[in-house]
């Protein structure tokens, strides 16, 4: 930064010379104060500084980034448009108030601000020009600046993400379409253009436009795999199971689309296999094609596929991987437990419910399940324990309710304890005519 007028390292060679080593002394007082943030002390040196040369710039911006600090709004905007009234041409002043109208919401004057600075860094100042534009709702100038920097400098996401924003607002997805249909004529190579102009058809329920478009791409690169992010739900739609697998496995064993969207694919696919069981195979080939970190929701959605299809040892074993993925995901955690009662698997309940309750200590099904599995082990005394402890934290479940008092019946019969038995029976009875 330019400390102005003042040099510094001059030797004086008259009777002024006091006045700048005063200047110096009080201006790097009031660094160093600034520097351990006692902004009080160093406005202090800056006010001394100003008495001596008022006509210094750096001052007045120092001082405004002071008062600001020290929540003194008014003075700081003054002394910083003093500094640029001072030195309009230079960036540093304008871009600190700038940030100052900025951080005070103060947008109208944001707008007055960063348009001096355009011509400093024109890309990224008027980037901010046209996002304030949008938050200010003078959306058609926002539009015009977001064009302007498009010519000059080509498509970028944030821009993009900015225009689709203002078209969602105004609702203007004509505009949308025309803006991605120019861009495909000027530049008929680019593959995301042309994946955004599916996308926009296909929100607009014009899936004829749309699927034209995918096989224009796919003519014009045979090679994209991003287009079959598009084409598998068209082949599924037209009921073309053989090249909807075909994009399908193109998708997952891509390494240029996000593993979300290859979960979406999946997804899309189980429920097509729910109703065509034939092409089970493909899917689960599909799904081991995935692999990594990020297919839990693709392993939880095929539990849940083999849980309607009631082939629960399948539902296990993709439930059990996913919550491998996420150990404390509790939803996962309940149904690996029923599972493993409904499968007979008691030992392996009781471990698994007892690792639970380490972690969620206040959820009855776990104790529900312990006990269960402990009746089965022929552990009865432990498993009235547990139950008795469980019942504590149900509450307005009629239904579990009257499950504890049946597995509490049980253990006190397997206990030969006739009197408590019945007692709990009763309690589960009573409970069932409620429900």
């Amino acid at each position: 930064m330019n400390y102005a007028q003042v040099d510094f390292n001059n030797k004086p060679t008259d009777d002024l010379g006091d006045v700048e080593d005063q200047f110096q002394e009080y201006f790097f007082e009031a660094m160093k104060q600034k520097s351990i943030e006692n902004y009080d002390r160093s406005v202090e040196a800056l006010l001394k500084c100003k008495e001596l040369d008022k006509n210094v710039p750096v001052i007045y911006y120092e001082l405004g980034k002071n008062y600001n600090q020290l929540k003194n709004f008014g003075s700081a905007e003054d002394a910083l448009k003093e500094a640029v009234e001072k030195e309009p041409n230079n960036e540093w002043y304008l871009d600190a108030l700038y940030e100052f109208y900025i951080e005070q919401n103060d947008l109208d004057k944001a707008i007055n601000t960063v348009k001096q600075l355009v011509k400093f860094h024109p890309a990224d100042y008027k980037e901010d020009l046209a996002g304030l534009y949008f938050k200010t709702k003078k959306l058609d100038d926002a539009l015009k600046i977001l064009d302007e920097l498009d010519l000059e400098f080509g498509i970028s996401v944030s821009r993009d993400i900015l225009r689709n924003r203002i078209y969602e607002v105004t609702g203007r997805k004509d505009d949308q379409i025309k803006n991605l249909e120019a861009r495909i004529d000027n530049n008929p190579d680019k593959e995301s253009n042309y994946i955004a102009l599916i996308f926009r058809y296909s929100e607009n329920n014009d899936k004829e436009k749309a699927y034209e478009t995918a096989k224009e791409l796919l003519k014009i690169n045979p090679n994209s795999q991003v287009v079959h992010l598009a084409l598998y739900k068209f082949y599924l739609d037209d009921n073309d199971a053989d090249k909807a697998i075909q994009s399908m496995k193109i998708v997952v064993n891509s390494n240029e689309i996000r593993p979300e969207a290859k979960l979406k694919v999946l997804s899309d696919f189980v429920n097509f296999v729910k109703m065509n069981p034939e092409y089970e195979t493909d899917l689960v080939e599909a799904m081991a094609l995935v692999g990594g970190k990020n297919d839990e929701k693709s392993l939880l959605e095929l539990g849940q596929y083999y849980l309607a299809k009631n082939d629960k040892g399948n539902a296990l074993k993709y439930f059990e991987e996913a919550l491998k993925l996420d150990v404390d995901n509790f939803n996962t955690i309940k149904n690996v437990l029923l599972l493993h009662l409904d499968l007979k698997q008691y030992k392996e309940a009781s471990e698994e419910s007892n690792k639970a309750l380490e972690k969620f200590p206040s959820q009855p099904i776990c104790y529900l399940v312990n006990g269960v599995a402990l009746n089965e082990l022929n552990e009865p005394k432990k498993a009235a324990e547990m139950l008795e402890s469980g019942l504590d934290w149900v509450i307005d479940d009629i239904k579990m309710e009257a499950d504890f008092y049946m597995q509490l019946s049980k253990a006190y019969t397997l206990l030969n304890n006739a009197e408590k038995a019945k007692s709990f029976s009763d309690k589960a009875k009573q409970l069932e005519i409620q429900n």
